[in-house]
């Protein structure tokens, strides 16, 4: 989740939400539009992450006092900017009174609408930043979050420890799908910067014509299509951590231009006249084996050791196999909550068959397999044949001589996996024994019948 402002805009004149929704995109916020007061109604969960709501105070049916109202209910953290004509400024007044923080006169200057913006959230800070903590906490992205009892998870948690609170520069190496941004996002969190922003930034989504501009931002005029200041993500990050994913595709003009940002610690945006001062931890990854691109030219030598003053390095989850377990328990209870359905159960030979699969796209991919199974398995219980044919022939195709998978799973053996689903489920309800048989889609009695038979009663 990145710290990026949430605003929500509400105005039945398509001209003016347009218009105010483009104006505060291009000083980076992150906008969600409603078209009148009756469409945000029904759409009310989502106003409950928003920071600041710009509402047109005179709409049918719902007007912008009821909308505020209403919002009051779902989140009482967010600031209300009311948009009004000349002939309703009492009612402006009224709005006020209700828990606006200030109104704005149509029609609307768009450079004093920022500036109202900017100062409801300046004021607002304190509020907002307690529910941001809060929204981040329950959303468990912090050390939680890496699931698993590995030596490989382990080492991860233990070098994430030491390196977060530091302001060194991370590389994250690691095959697609293993969690590189969780990661990230763990280290900004576990840091001194994790009440400002962390921002992502694929460098594979952009085209290298927009890469500058989204990376250092641009004045007004610059370019053709630059009709306003726009600012980067670097300096949108100033304070805070910029995760850089895919650091491997960046274009090798914008390399030269972000080791100089990592020596001088300045930009100047596209166009610009003068530098810009900023202190941003940068955290970069890649699926790419950089060392070999470095040696046949695709990538700079002297950028490629600026990046790598920490290397953290993701196992795919093929050398993590007691690690899926855990996994599968937790997404289960994950998706189970999400979708609104009951938690389901499995078997030892669901877990054996997902033990033996080399899980190509790692633990997204376990991660999609356990939203599909969530949604679409009608019994209680996981059965080998609910699952995908590659997934299912894995146990029968798989030997300990050719499948890595196998031979982990033949190691731990049933009985370790067993308890360290048991052990991880304690852990994560804090000892509650109901909770964790109900995480486990097990009953207490057989919950506590295990813990006899593997001697962890007193534990």
């Amino acid at each position: 989740m990145d710290r990026v402002f949430h605003i929500a805009v509400v105005d039945d004149e398509s001209e003016s939400l347009a218009s105010i929704c483009r104006a505060l995109k291009k000083v980076g916020y992150d906008i969600s539009s409603f078209q009148d007061g009756v469409a945000a109604l029904e759409d009310l969960e989502k106003f409950r992450d928003v920071d600041l709501v710009i509402t047109d105070l005179k709409m049918p049916r719902v007007d912008g006092i009821d909308l505020l109202l209403k919002v009051r209910e779902v989140n009482q953290e967010a600031g209300f900017l009311v948009v009004t004509g000349h002939g309703t400024v009492e009612t402006a007044v009224a709005a006020l009174k209700n828990g606006a923080d200030d109104y704005i006169l149509k029609p609307l200057d768009l450079f004093e609408l920022r500036d109202r913006v900017h100062q409801i959230l300046k004021k607002r800070k304190p509020r907002n930043q307690l529910r941001f903590l809060r929204r981040r906490m329950d959303a468990g992205l912090g050390m939680e979050q890496l699931v698993g009892q590995s030596p490989a998870l382990q080492k991860l948690r233990e070098q994430i420890a030491v390196v977060a609170p530091t302001r060194s520069t991370v590389l994250l190496l690691g095959e697609s799908g293993t969690g590189k941004d969780l990661v990230a996002q763990t280290l900004h969190q576990n840091s001194p910067r994790r009440e400002e922003n962390f921002l992502p930034l694929n460098g594979s989504a952009l085209s290298p014509s927009l890469f500058e501009s989204e990376l250092f931002g641009h004045e007004k005029g610059s370019f053709t299509g630059a009709l306003e200041r726009r600012i980067g993500k670097l300096e949108l990050a100033n304070r805070g951590t910029l995760f850089l994913d895919e650091i491997g595709e960046m274009p090798p003009d914008m390399q030269v231009k972000l080791l100089r940002f990592l020596e001088t610690r300045e930009i100047m945006r596209v166009g610009g006249t003068s530098t810009v001062s900023l202190d941003v931890r940068l955290i970069a990854a890649t699926n790419r084996d950089l060392a070999r691109a470095v040696a046949e030219e695709k990538f700079r030598k002297d950028l490629y050791y600026r990046l790598k003053v920490v290397t953290l390095v993701m196992a795919p989850l093929r050398e993590r196999v007691d690690d899926i377990p855990p996994l599968v328990w937790y997404f289960l209870e994950h998706f189970a909550q999400e979708h609104r359905k009951p938690l389901l159960q499995t078997t030892p030979e669901v877990l054996e068959a997902m033990a033996c699969y080399s899980w190509p796209g790692n633990v997204r991919e376990l991660k999609n397999l356990m939203e599909n199974l969530v949604v679409f398995t009608k019994g209680p219980r996981l059965a080998l044949v609910d699952l995908p044919p590659e997934v299912r022939s894995a146990s029968t195709k798989a030997t300990p001589q050719d499948s890595q998978g196998s031979k982990a799973f033949e190691n731990l053996n049933m009985n370790a996996i067993e308890k360290q689903a048991i052990v991880q489920a304690l852990e994560k309800t804090s000892g509650n024994r109901l909770k964790a048989s109900q995480l486990l889609g097990i009953g207490l009695r057989t919950l506590q019948k295990k813990l006899k038979d593997y001697g962890m009663t007193e534990r």
